[in-house]
């Protein structure tokens, strides 16, 4: 076999000079992360200290671990926090890790284009990959997009060149088990890795029944290999998990107003975007190269003189077009839209657009006998230059945006003007700017071993009273405020007229106005009793959907005052105590069962609400609460057999009916679903009822 040692230097060389060039504009980048980009750095640093590799945190389990990821998997950010360990924590050295997913983007576009019709359409991809704007603004903004895109990439080519493999047995297994780890790792990257990835596997499970019996085995174990990487983290996460895709996905398309399902601007919102995404001169030359490789493969002119002699992997490039296209489509049909959500897609239509640009060098030479391979090859990579005007300004656009401010020296002040410096400390961030917000907030207040916490309260009236009585840090801004709703200039109203807090010092900022530090007056003790409060307010969960949503507004409010859940041990040890008094003292029962569930341990939350039926038989909400909890920890059976011998207690209960139905169907039982029909949506009006 052809080594193809040149094509992988050549390769090499082109991620080193791209890397350069990211280098080179991040020395001189030295913006503030916004919101995002500061929230996917807290990620990074969280699960550094969780594996113990950087300063501030320690290794406490495996279950801690899978703590910091409730909402979106975690390789990415244990990949990136390993980074931080070696490079440094600040925002320019973290970005090393843009530059090894970008390594990984290359090395997969190259093998693909190898895979499908050698290297010369390896070598255009890879250039294509290297200089589209779009792929540039992934590589220099601190978020999931840039590793989301290489591993779906790496598992787009691996997947297709297993389902269109006719080598012996022993190689389809080894190029399952590739695509199956890689399937699996970008699943762990981020969930919308299943909107590229999800019609794929469709297919080939609805296309492997067609096939023999070993590719159906092969099948199997790759799904089986898939679900033993995803399990452990679903499992542990699973209702934070939904939860959260519910927020991101739904909510914010409605909250942003993006285009209906059924509407044509739906449907053209990512394709208008595409000249821009990846330069308006490579589209067009790829895809009239694209209808002419359709007319020569019509009129059946296939042999060429030169380097056109290429031998295209047809059901390669079946694959590509269809993964491409599926992924489009349901990338399309997703309800939240951003120019980003689509950049998983861009390598395959590149590589395609790159067929395009070769089929221009493979008529050159059929029209122009005279001229040589490395003539023809020259000519190409002299037409590439074309778009390093767009690269060009892709780099400096994105210098355009970088954030400026005074949040550095408002942390540095913070920590000096504190007697006990080690103390973990949370701090109110009201303004909510690209170049102050709690997360940016946090990730300088955490870095190089730091304890300083950031939280945004303001969204509420409700959070204006906590704030006075339990809080010690505040920063407030002059001038704009950002994105805050109108509460939020209620709180600090509220807090420069209080007499509780006095002003600190004001820092100017470069689009004018200030940001102030205000720090509680010494004669203004804190009104913190919430330790003592938490029993009796956890109590209030039995008294069903109202006492729910009591309990976790406050709740809410509560971590943000107090990020660190410094309480959380108070009560713990508080109820414990309490309970080897008195067994049967039903508030610290409820306060162990809020405390396991806040803390995500659902086994433990059952536990305590098996004992709180005993001691409250006429009362449905723990039989609910422990079926609930039950379901949380994948066990349908056990939740189905509460809910159920719940009911013979409590008659007619919508919830417990439809707990029992919903469980026992997950659980197998889908002779359930006729009764399901009816007792699912009466739980849900019960609940919407309130």
């Amino acid at each position: 076999m052809k080594s193809h040692r040149n094509f992988w230097i050549v390769t090499l060389l082109i991620w080193l000079f791209s890397t350069w060039i990211d280098r080179t504009w991040w020395h001189q980048f030295d913006g503030l992360p916004a919101w995002d980009q500061a929230e996917y750095l807290n990620s990074a640093l969280e699960h550094g200290r969780a594996l113990g590799i950087l300063s501030g945190g320690e290794w406490e389990g495996w279950k801690a671990l899978l703590d910091h990821s409730p909402k979106i998997p975690p390789l990415a950010s244990f990949i990136n926090g390993s980074v931080i360990a070696i490079a440094g924590e600040e925002p320019q050295q973290a970005a090393w890790s843009l530059s090894l997913w970008n390594g990984i983007l290359l090395a997969s576009v190259a093998g693909w284009g190898l895979y499908l019709s050698g290297e010369v359409l390896g070598i255009l991809g890879v250039l294509l990959i290297a200089f589209a704007p779009a792929l540039i603004a992934i590589r220099l903004n601190y978020l999931l997009e840039m590793p989301l895109t290489a591993v779906v990439t790496f598992s787009l080519w691996r997947l297709g060149c297993w389902w269109n493999s006719d080598q012996d047995s022993k190689k389809q297994w080894q190029q399952l088990f590739i695509a199956s780890v890689a399937c699996t790792s970008a699943i762990l990257i981020k969930q919308s890795s299943l909107l590229v990835l999800l019609p794929c596997f469709t297919w080939v499970c609805a296309m492997s029944l067609r096939k023999n019996q070993a590719m159906i085995l092969q099948l199997c174990a790759g799904i089986s290999i898939v679900l033993l990487g995803i399990l452990p983290w679903l499992r542990h996460n699973l209702i934070t998990t939904l939860s959260g895709t519910n927020r991101a996905v739904i909510q914010s398309a409605v909250k942003e107003g993006d285009p209906t399902l059924f509407s044509i601007e739906n449907w053209v919102w990512y394709p208008r975007l595409l000249p821009e995404q990846i330069g308006l001169v490579v589209f067009l030359i790829g895809c009239s190269g694209l209808v002419l490789w359709l007319l020569m493969k019509y009129r059946r002119q296939s042999r060429y003189k030169g380097i056109n002699q290429v031998i295209d992997n047809q059901k390669g490039w079946q694959w590509l077009i269809f993964s491409l296209l599926a992924g489009f489509i349901l990338t399309s049909i997703s309800p939240n839209k951003d120019a980003r959500y689509i950049t998983p897609l861009l390598p395959p239509l590149l590589l395609l657009l790159a067929r395009g640009w070769l089929q221009w060098g493979l008529w050159a030479s059929n029209s122009f006998p005279l001229l040589s391979q490395r003539k023809l090859l020259l000519a190409l990579l002299t037409g590439l230059t074309t778009i390093i005007p767009t690269t060009w300004n892709a780099h400096k656009s994105l210098l355009g945006t970088a954030h400026e401010g005074p949040l550095l020296e408002i942390i540095n002040t913070i920590k000096n003007n504190d007697d006990n410096k080690e103390k973990r400390k949370t701090v109110i961030v009201v303004p909510s700017t690209p170049d102050l917000n709690q997360h940016n907030f946090s990730y300088y207040g955490r870095i190089k071993g730091g304890n300083l916490v950031g939280r945004q309260l303001g969204n509420s009236l409700d959070d204006i009273q906590p704030v006075l009585n339990q809080s010690q840090w505040v920063i407030l801004a002059e001038g704009d405020q950002g994105s805050v709703r109108n509460s939020s200039r209620s709180l600090d109203k509220a807090i420069r007229n209080s007499q509780v807090f006095e002003e600190l010092k004001q820092f100017p900022r470069q689009q004018g106005g200030s940001y102030s530090i205000w720090h509680r007056r010494h004669n203004k003790p804190t009104k913190n009793n919430f330790s003592t409060r938490f029993p009796v307010l956890a109590r209030q969960l039995g008294e069903g959907i109202d006492g729910i949503e009591e309990v976790f507004r406050e709740i809410a409010i509560q971590h943000m005052i107090d990020a660190h859940f410094g309480y959380q041990e108070k009560v713990q040890e508080i109820a414990i105590k309490r309970i080897s008094n008195n067994p049967n003292d039903i508030n610290s029962r409820w306060a162990l069962a809020l405390l396991a569930v806040l803390r995500n341990r659902a086994s433990e939350a059952e536990i305590q609400f098996a004992v709180l039926e005993k001691l409250l038989p006429t009362n449905p909400w723990p039989s609910i609460y422990r079926s609930t909890m039950a379901l949380a920890e994948w066990n349908p059976w056990k939740a189905a057999s509460i809910a159920d011998s719940a009911k013979q207690l409590h008659v007619n209960n919508a919830v417990l009916e439809g707990l029992g139905d919903l469980s026992g169907i997950l659980g197998g039982g889908l002779w359930r679903l006729p009764a399901a029909t009816n007792s699912i949506p009466r739980a849900i009006t019960q609940f919407n009822t309130k």
